[in-house]
């Protein structure tokens, strides 16, 4: 699609944000104006439509994506939402260790250890850790903990955290990241660390390197839009 507007702008409607093309509001796939929730977050949304050159890349919005989901999507598949991001608890993958060799044994420990010794201590759920290729079937009392945690979150913070439990495999992971314990770069480190100590070891191939850059652009992308929530009732 090719450009079709020249001037960016956010208006105020309340407790609601608008990003404005040529001054008329910004309309997700669903044809749904995109009120926003934050100031911040419009302001973000209005940076990536005046980045744009002639022609529009999608790709180049994540922000864009993520408010377009909230804004369609929810309160629909809020439902179907939360059970998705608890199911990451369920298989965790903090919790799948090596049993050799030792140095990714310790690395594991002392890259995943902690975090799941912050989510018991925080949400009072202490998840089971294995070293074999079996399925650990995790305490229906820390599932749960967990799962109040993601049903306590509204539903565009929902959308975040969704997000980033699919791209890091680890709704800890996500947690820690809307919670402020880790920031993007620590979380996507934290989900790679079996990956990048064998790249350590063997190199990389241009096949990694790209899948690592992809969910570097999701991580940072969903990361950024929680930030931008920063205030918005959960």
């Amino acid at each position: 699609m090719r450009r079709f507007y020249q001037r960016v702008e956010v208006a105020a409607e309340g407790a609601a944000h608008r990003v404005l093309l040529d001054g008329r509001p910004l309309r997700t796939p669903a044809q749904l104006t995109l009120a926003l929730p934050s100031a911040a977050l419009a302001e973000a949304l209005a940076l990536e439509w005046q980045a744009q050159s002639d022609v529009i890349s999608p790709h180049d919005m994540p922000l864009t994506r993520l408010a377009s989901t909230a804004r369609d999507r929810m309160p629909g598949l809020r439902r179907a939402a939360i059970e998705e991001a608890v199911g990451y608890a369920r298989t965790d993958l903090l919790c799948y260790r090596a049993a050799h060799p030792l140095d990714l044994v310790e690395r594991q420990r002392h890259g995943w250890q902690p975090l799941l010794d912050w989510a018991a201590e925080v949400h009072g759920a202490r998840l089971r850790v294995t070293t074999t290729l079996t399925p650990a079937a995790q305490p229906d009392a820390a599932v749960a903990r967990l799962r109040a945690a993601v049903e306590d979150l509204a539903d565009w913070p929902l959308v975040g955290v969704h997000a980033l439990a699919t791209a890091l495999g680890s709704l800890v992971l996500a947690l820690a990241v809307a919670e402020r314990r880790l920031d993007a770069g620590q979380a996507l480190a934290a989900s790679l660390l079996d990956e990048l100590f064998e790249i350590e070891r063997w190199g990389k191939d241009a096949e990694t390197e790209q899948r690592h850059d992809a969910l570097r652009r999701d991580v940072d992308a969903a990361a950024r839009f929680l930030e931008r929530l920063s205030g918005v009732p959960r």
